[in-house]
């Protein structure tokens, strides 16, 4: 079961919003949103296979099915035995993929989706990231590697703090675990483009940053796609909005999600 938080809000018909974290990152990402949603709703942070509090045990990990599917499953494991039948989510980067996967498998577990710094399609350049990620994964140390991808997405200064704190988290993991959450990118194309031809119908706010310059492009036109689906972009903001611009993306969800 993956490590998690629970925060009740005292009013006894508030909905649940679960928040799914990026690869690298934990739930400690969400610090600046769980004062702002408690009071309007039941929170669930959750922290990811091998990611923040959750020991990882390799004799255990290394025969585990590493996959978008099994990964986004654990976060159900988790709602259910909470008694969580439906609930809102929030997710940043990686997560937003996980949540993605949740609308094809789960849609009756979700009402309505947050996502920013949201992974839609990989252009020539993030592919060429991640071949260059593959070739030099067992020869540079993973967090010179976890480094070099954080200053490509997050380059600016302004970009600065959001990155300091996903390198922070990243520290915490073991190579041997990202090296097994690194092995997704191989089926990440393939799935992403599964996703493109798949219109769903569950309510989606993309939230984007003007200056996340790998992913904006590709958000807009798939909130332009979806019916349900509505798209704020935020200026002078990079791919971590919640973090860079944390009380306009508390705005901006909480209004949606109470909409």
């Amino acid at each position: 079961m993956l490590y998690h938080t629970k925060h009740i809000n005292e009013n006894i018909n508030s909905e649940w919003v679960v928040f799914v974290h990026g690869a690298g990152g934990s739930s400690t990402i969400w610090y600046k949103q769980l004062k702002a949603f408690k009071e309007h709703f039941n929170v669930l942070l959750v922290d990811l296979r091998g990611h923040g509090q959750n020991i990882v045990d390799d004799a255990v990990n290394s025969k585990l099915t590493y996959s978008f599917g099994t990964i986004s499953k654990e976060v159900i494991e988790v709602m259910d035995k909470l008694q969580i039948k439906r609930a809102h989510f929030a997710g940043v980067s990686l997560g937003t993929i996980l949540i993605r996967e949740l609308i094809e498998t789960h849609p009756d577990r979700i009402l309505k989706s947050i996502m920013t710094g949201t992974i839609i399609r990989l252009n020539t350049y993030s592919k060429t990231l991640i071949v260059f990620g593959n070739t030099t994964k067992h020869i540079l140390p993973f967090m010179v590697l976890y480094k070099i991808f954080a200053y490509i997405i997050m380059p600016r200064e302004n970009h600065k703090k959001s990155r300091n704190i996903f390198v922070r988290e990243a520290k915490k993991l073991k190579k041997s675990e990202f090296l097994r959450w690194f092995k997704l990118t191989k089926s990440l194309n393939k799935i992403l483009k599964e996703f493109a031809k798949k219109l769903h119908h569950t309510p989606v706010l993309y939230i984007m940053g003007r200056q996340d310059h790998l992913f904006i492009k590709d958000s807009i036109e798939m909130a332009m796609k979806e019916t349900k689906s509505k798209i704020e972009i935020i200026e002078n903001c990079g791919h971590i909005v919640n973090i860079e611009q944390a009380e306009i993306f508390n705005l901006k969800a909480i209004a949606f999600l109470k909409g």
